[in-house]
Formats: structure tokens, sequence, C-alpha cells
């Protein structure tokens, strides 16, 4: 499975309006782990930048100046990002400015290009409603080091996000119950053959069930339902 990961910074925040990608960050992730591909473009918007937008990613229109038009750097943008799941932050916004871009130079939109966009934001809120889910929040909850991040930047909130995006969806990612050998307690006429009778049976102390106990409200807390173990669901 190959996903892109992708961070665009601009010059304001609306294209309608005239708004343009000046810098576009991604990295390439297959079966979950980052390669050490990536595309990195800085783009001359050929417009001023919003003070507002300055103040996040630092970037101006003198340091721009000598940069790609966007229409020099499209093809290796297509040729990166053809065919994969694009990841991305606030997918709504970046795909706005990248459509705008294409359409710009007459093209179908960027986001034909995706097998699928995963908008991490949203995935974010559903698995932590009424919390902040910016990325720098996300990079905290999951105990992924940002202390470089002073400004914004494309690549680099890409890599974050990368790591962010592995950790969101990290869990059981393969079933391996067909692979278990039911023949290894069988004899050799495919009989099960007799438990040993001197098993030690261990059970829990009344610290461990305290704790077990503990976590159990805490997570039933956290929930602000009844959990599916609570006596009321249990005797339904």
């Amino acid at each position: 499975m190959r996903q892109v990961i992708l961070d665009t910074e601009t010059t304001g925040l609306n294209p309608a309006t005239g708004d343009r990608i000046i810098e576009i960050g991604c990295v390439e992730v297959i079966d979950r782990r980052l390669t050490d591909r990536t595309f990195h473009y800085y783009i001359n918007p050929e417009r001023d930048i919003d003070a507002g937008a300055f103040a996040v990613h630092g970037l101006s229109r003198e340091f721009l100046s000598d940069k790609p038009v966007f229409g020099n750097i499209v093809e290796q943008l297509i040729e990166f990002v053809d065919g994969a799941e694009i990841v991305i932050h606030n997918a709504a916004f970046d795909l706005g400015f990248l459509d705008n871009e294409f359409a710009l130079l007459k093209r179908p939109p960027f986001r034909g290009l995706a097998a699928k966009v995963i908008d991490t934001l949203l995935d974010a809120r559903q698995m932590f409603p009424g919390k902040r889910n910016s990325l720098d929040a996300l990079c905290d909850r999951f105990g992924i080091s940002n202390e470089h991040r002073t400004l914004h930047g494309a690549l680099l909130d890409a890599q974050l996000l990368a790591e962010v995006y592995i950790a969101m969806t990290r869990g059981q990612e393969d079933l391996s119950i067909d692979l278990i050998d039911y023949t290894v307690g069988s004899d050799s006429d495919g009989h099960a053959r007799a438990l040993p009778t001197n098993l030690k049976v261990l059970g829990a102390s009344n610290e461990d069930l305290e704790q077990h106990e503990k976590i159990l409200a805490e997570i039933a807390k956290a929930c602000k339902k009844d959990p599916i173990w609570s006596p009321a669901n249990i005797s339904n």
C-alpha cells in the first residue's frame, strides 16, 4: 500500500480571492513505513503574502521571487502522487488550493490523482471528540517530538503528520488465527492428548483486581456512556 502524506503553505486562506500555494511537501509511506522519498518545492506565487500567513510560515515574497512557478513543478508533483492514497490534515483546505492551481493550468482537479483521500483532522475529531486536534496537539498526544517546529513548513509538517497518522492507525493489523497449528496437542492418530494434571493456577491478587476495576471505571468515564460490560448491558 503506497500513501503520500501531503502539506502546503499558502499566501492566505482563500484561493477564490487569489491566494496561491507557496510551498508543497510530500513524504512517501509504503506498508506503513516511511521511505526516503520526498517531494518538496518552494513556489513563486507572483503576488504578495498576507501578514497573517507570513506570521505562520515566515515565507516572504522576496524569498520566493526566484523560485519556480507552480506550472513548472506540476508534472513532478503528478508523478509523485499519482495513484497513491493521499493523507492530509484538514484536507478541504489543501485540496481547495491544489484544485485551484490545476484549474489555472486548465487541468483536471488534483484530487482525481488520488486513489483515496484520508483527512486526519476528521479522523482525529472522531477519535478525540471535544479535544484540540491540531497537528501540534496530536504530536503531544502521541508523544511525537515537534520541538523543532517553530514555524509551519510543508515538508516538516508532512513528516510529522506521517508519524501522527501511523500512530493514529496503529492496532491489530493482521489476524494470524489461520496460522495456528492445531495438531500440537494431538497424538500420532490425531486424538487429543490429555492435559497435564499438575498445572499451576495463578489467580489475580486483590491489588490486581482493584487496579482492574479502576481502569474499567476510567474507561467508562471517558466513554461517557454505559460500557458493554456494565450490569445493565449484560442483563440485556
